[in-house]
């Protein structure tokens, strides 16, 4: 017989949908709910992307094997080639919409391709020592209901402290951003991928750098690249404000399992309401709901 007050409570097993939050996921549900389920939850993944998102991606897939070794040249070939094997489906074209328009649009990313990924290595980054090369990582962190994943373009031996560790991240954008290292998207990037380093490199997270790389050309002729420094040293309240948003992200799936459509996103606005036509219940459509003819 147990002995009194030795049982304890079961914990209550949450009731959301998903195993783990990441940077993209948090982002996509706080910014639109019903496209964030269709693609973490549903695992639907047909929206299509931009040809910046594209040129971005296929930058990021250069860099990912210069920095694992292979020389600029292969590097940037490489890069090319996952651009040129991007089917036309998955991207979004905009008003081209002919064969012709289409061929103009794909050499016209092959090309803003191969200036961006020139303007990087032109001069590109070094690190005394690479650890990790698009690293993903997994970390239960106390205090959170969920895991969190993160994936780290490279992990290095920190320039500041030869005991810890940098996580560097590399960004072609259209244009540079702003706020810099305030900005909150990589602030609470940056603690995410702070997490999942930390438990898996078990050595000190000093800082996260954000390589920005400006796609055009500068008009005026000053650098295509800025540096953002995100020192861990110097935050606390960001840390707090971090858990306190993935906590409460969470409890909001547990309290509303309805995910209504954001027709003002500018990115996947008329996707959502489209899901959410979709989705209508067949009650939705009894006659007392249709307007009188």
């Amino acid at each position: 017989m147990a002995k009194k007050g030795a049982t304890k409570k079961k914990q209550k097993l949450l009731e959301v949908p998903i195993k783990h939050w990441s940077h993209s996921s948090l982002m996509a549900y706080l910014r639109n709910p019903l496209a964030w389920y269709k693609r973490y939850v549903e695992q639907v993944y047909d929206m299509p992307s931009g040809p910046s998102s594209v040129v971005g991606r296929a930058g990021h897939v250069a860099l990912q094997h210069y920095y694992g070794g292979i020389p600029k040249e292969g590097a940037v070939e490489l890069g090319m080639e996952y651009l040129r094997n991007v089917a036309d489906f998955e991207i979004n074209f905009g008003k081209a919409k002919t064969k012709t328009a289409i061929k103009k649009k794909r050499e016209q990313m092959e090309r803003d391709y191969l200036q961006a990924v020139g303007f990087y290595l032109a001069k590109p980054p070094r690190y005394k020592k690479v650890l990790g090369v698009e690293f993903k990582g997994m970390a239960q962190v106390e205090g959170l209901p969920l895991p969190i994943k993160a994936v780290s373009d490279l992990v290095v031996q920190s320039a500041v402290d030869p005991k810890g560790v940098d996580v560097i991240d590399h960004k072609f954008v259209d244009h540079f951003s702003g706020l810099g290292a305030n900005k909150s998207l990589f602030v609470i990037q940056a603690i995410f991928n702070y997490y999942t380093v930390k438990k898996s490199f078990n050595k000190p997270v000093r800082r996260f750098v954000v390589h920005e790389c400006k796609k055009s050309r500068n008009a005026d002729g000053k650098p295509q690249m800025r540096k953002y420094v995100i020192d861990f040293r110097t935050f606390k309240q960001e840390f707090i404000i971090f858990n306190r948003l993935v906590r409460d992200a969470t409890a909001a799936l547990e309290r509303n399992p309805v995910f209504l459509p954001n027709p003002s996103d500018m990115f996947e606005g008329e996707n959502s309401f489209d899901i959410y036509r979709i989705n209508l219940p067949p009650e939705a459509y009894d006659a007392h709901f249709r307007p009188d003819k």
